[in-house]
């Protein structure tokens, strides 16, 4: 009700205790309970007469009237209340994130098969273009060295 705490209580006894007396403490004790309890009392008899007059009144029937108008069911929204649960269950791992993660695994092989391509028809393009010396039995260079400079070539 007032939401006090046990350090709020204690401060509150100690003093009452200072103020009252240790004589006549218990008395006080007893009569806050009373009126604690008559308050209480009170309120519960209060919300009872209120819960009453709204019956009487037919407030209860209008309110679950309106609640009925305004359910989902009743709006015929089931469909759509049905779909976004299955929305909130989906995952990427399904049928669908399987099939992306395969295509995508396959893509990859195919540009490494095509890059691999690439770089054996460069190196015969190089042999071929070379004399007969000893550039036509070097290895070729890695995709991601360099050229060669021409002063390393000179030696």
């Amino acid at each position: 009700m007032f939401d006090l705490g046990w350090t709020e209580l204690l401060l509150i006894g100690i003093v009452a205790l200072i103020v009252v007396g240790p004589k006549d403490l218990p008395v006080l004790f007893r009569n806050v309970g009373r009126f604690v309890g008559k308050a209480r009392g009170m309120a519960r008899e209060f919300s009872r007469a209120m819960e009453q007059a709204a019956d009487e009144t037919g407030v209860k029937e209008a309110t679950k009237g309106f609640k009925d108008m305004t359910s989902s069911k009743n709006l015929g929204l089931d469909g759509v209340e049905e779909a976004t649960k299955s929305f909130k269950n989906w995952s990427p791992d399904t049928e669908t994130g399987r099939l992306s993660k395969e295509r995508a695994e396959q893509a990859k092989k195919i540009h490494d098969a095509a890059a691999q391509k690439a770089l054996e028809r460069q190196e015969a393009e190089r042999r071929s273009d070379a004399p007969g010396g000893a550039e036509a039995d070097a290895p070729a260079p890695a995709p991601d060295a360099a050229p060669p400079s021409p002063e390393t070539d000179k030696a």
